[in-house]
């Protein structure tokens, strides 16, 4: 895991609170990186960011609308 070691990095995950993207969070979690979970459904992705905290890893819930321009 070595070659893809991300600590002291951070990802943000648009979509990350399920399907894929939460997959992808998981994976980047478990290489090191400090997750941001963006998406629109808040109570969601505090669910995500709290199973990763529960796994012992640093994650972050974000209300996010990446097809709003505002």
């Amino acid at each position: 895991m070595s070659l893809f070691d991300l600590g002291g990095k951070v990802a943000i995950v648009t979509g990350g609170n399920s399907g894929i993207g939460w997959g992808i969070a998981q994976g980047l979690a478990e290489a090191g990186a400090a997750v941001v979970i963006a998406a629109r459904n808040e109570a969601k992705s505090a669910e995500a960011a709290d199973a990763l905290a529960k796994a012992d890893y640093s994650a972050l819930a974000v209300r996010c609308d990446v097809t709003d321009d505002e």
